[in-house]
């Protein structure tokens, strides 16, 4: 098995997670899942939307965090009124000088916190289309590259709840990972109490820079996956477009859309992440199938027939996932 990365690199790569990881710990109580999605989203430098009802720390989490990491942050609460302006950035007239000048909006920034991203009209939600996925913006003709390190982090409130604008499937497609919350068990609950009366939330201050992320994301490149393994990667993608054939027409009926090729890129980038977070050179299928809920969740359409009959999209993905041979 090939191993281009050495013993330091990965010794240095674990300490670098491990302080991150042990603030972020020191902030939020339980969400482990979202704290690996974190993580993930921040090695393979990937945007990630972050779905629950309000009040389970969505929003606490992502600035936890950004805070540890240091690097520019940027928070944008999205309302029906928002413009893309006000993400992007416009041109001005100055009387002074008689031109325009250019106002880069808050889409500048290594971490971009998009609060509650689909009370947003469709309008501004793809104006950070070309910023997600060119990772530069056009304003007045000019296009300007945004920092190497830029991770979108979305927040959004079930769809069902009033005041809310779906996401367009282009729109989730660019985001890696798609996390969603539940609510804290009653111990959970006790101690946040606790640490609120005992004011442990207070904010704190970075554990690691941008430069040790930019050193992660380079490391992670280098985690090796077997040929096996991208072979099952596109097996399991394949099968949420042909789904007639691998599951039965039971399950099968309630989807509409599979995955795209960028799942099978997700997976690939997210696999060598969690790789490299579990302290391994190299991705296993375990890697892959602890992934596949986040990967697929919001790249797989399910009809209006799954809605009334309460079909979730993890139980289309668990069955998919069941009936693939593993390597």
């Amino acid at each position: 098995m090939e191993n281009n990365i050495t013993d330091e690199e990965l010794q240095q790569s674990n300490a670098i997670i491990k302080a991150i990881s042990e603030y972020y710990t020191s902030r939020i109580v339980g969400q482990k899942n979202l704290q690996i999605s974190l993580l993930i989203s921040l090695i393979a430098n990937g945007h990630i939307l972050v779905e629950s009802v309000p009040g389970l720390a969505k929003t606490t989490a992502a600035k936890v965090l950004t805070e540890s990491c240091g690097g520019k942050f940027s928070r944008i609460q999205c309302t029906p009124d928002l413009l893309p302006s006000d993400i992007i950035g416009t041109q001005t007239y100055n009387a002074k000088t008689a031109e325009f000048e250019t106002k880069i909006g808050p889409v500048y920034a290594n971490f971009l916190l998009l609060d509650e991203i689909n009370r947003s009209s469709s309008k501004t939600q793809s104006a950070m289309l070309e910023a997600m996925q060119e990772r530069q913006v056009s304003i007045g003709g000019e296009n300007y590259k945004l920092p190497d390190v830029f991770i979108v982090i979305a927040t959004q409130n079930p769809i069902e709840q009033e005041g809310t604008y779906p996401l367009a499937e282009a729109q989730q497609d660019r985001f890696i990972i798609k996390e969603t919350l539940n609510y804290p068990t009653a111990n959970e609950e006790l101690e946040v109490l606790n640490r609120i009366e005992s004011n442990i939330f207070e904010t704190g201050k970075k554990v690691v820079n941008i430069k040790d992320i930019k050193y992660l994301q380079e490391i992670s490149k280098k985690v090796y996956i077997d040929e096996a393994v991208k072979k099952y990667i596109i097996s399991i993608v394949y099968s949420t477009r042909n789904t007639d054939k691998v599951i039965g027409p039971e399950l099968a009926r309630y989807v509409t859309n599979g995955a795209s090729t960028r799942a099978s890129i997700a997976f690939m980038e997210a696999g060598k992440a969690l790789a490299l977070i579990n302290g391994r050179t190299f991705v296993t299928p375990d890697d892959i199938k602890a992934l596949s809920h986040s990967i697929l969740r919001h790249r797989i359409s399910l009809n209006f027939e799954a809605i009334a009959d309460e079909v979730k999209v993890e139980t289309i993905i668990d069955a998919i996932i069941n009936s693939i041979k593993v390597p």
